[in-house]
């Protein structure tokens, strides 16, 4: 069997930025340890599996290298680009059927638009673990799917050395967004997640689903420019519409091949 397979870094005009993801095509479902295999293979922070369904309308699915995962943004908008780009060119927007529910993604110039659901967090108390897993204290923790630690500028988000392992131990959370407000943009943030399989993520659409709601309420605005600040980094523009955000990025390809099995 082969399988269509591309390479793109999404979040990014240009390749060697933002946050690579794969995207694979497949005609049907095959068993799960399949998938795992394959995430595990290409050894990237997510791999994207579609099968389509109808003209713009795919069943969508995502995996980490150890596990499959609800959301994902970056492989989202990697898997939209791929399809604009080579698959169904005349399209303006494509929905993808996911554990999500339906995810739509709209084309405009060379932005593409994530319609995602927002992920309100609320106040959760601090704790030693968290300022000795992220070498810092928090101004502020918070949680939603994930743990969201709030701190005093742009700086210190990019000064944290986390320690991994005590990162691992903060329990009943799937990762940690660190955030701050920016210099340049409206906040900045990073995303830890090494119960997934990665350590740090560069560019996360997901985290964003609950960065945005905070940040709005925040700042007072619904239009939002942020940037996630890993080595490879990625600019996102981020609106909030309520119960839901719309995320834009950028993406580029940088490999395209088969898969063989």
């Amino acid at each position: 069997m082969k399988i269509p397979f591309y390479q793109v870094d999404a979040f990014s005009p240009k390749i060697f930025g933002g946050n690579p993801a794969a995207v694979c095509f497949l005609e049907q479902w095959p068993e799960n340890e399949i998938l795992r295999s394959i995430a595990s293979e290409n050894n990237l922070s997510e791999t994207a599996f579609l099968v389509p369904q109808a003209e713009g309308l795919y069943q969508l699915r995502w995996f980490t290298p150890k596990l499959e995962v609800d959301l994902c943004g970056h492989a989202t908008l990697a898997s939209a680009f791929v399809i604009f780009s080579f698959v169904d060119r005349w399209l303006s927007t494509i929905a993808f059927e996911t554990q999500s529910r339906r995810l739509l993604v709209t084309k405009s110039g060379e932005l593409l638009s994530m319609d995602f659901p927002a992920r309100r967090a609320e106040a959760a108390g601090k704790s030693p673990l968290i300022a000795e897993a992220l070498g810092a204290e928090p101004l502020a923790v918070l949680r939603s799917r994930d743990l969201l630690a709030v701190f005093q500028d742009e700086a210190t988000i990019r000064d944290l050395k986390p320690d991994f392992d005590k990162v691992k131990q903060i329990p009943d959370v799937f990762a940690v967004i660190v955030t701050a407000p920016g210099e340049k943009y409206d906040f900045v943030s990073r995303f830890f997640a090494p119960k997934a399989g990665f350590p740090e993520d560069p560019v996360t659409g997901s985290a964003h689903c609950t960065l945005i709601p905070y940040w709005s309420d925040r700042l007072k605005k619904n239009q939002l420019h942020a940037f996630q600040l890993s080595e490879r980094g990625g600019e996102l523009f981020c609106e909030n519409l309520g119960d839901r955000v719309r995320i834009s990025g950028s993406a580029a390809l940088y490999a395209k091949g088969e898969i063989y099995l």
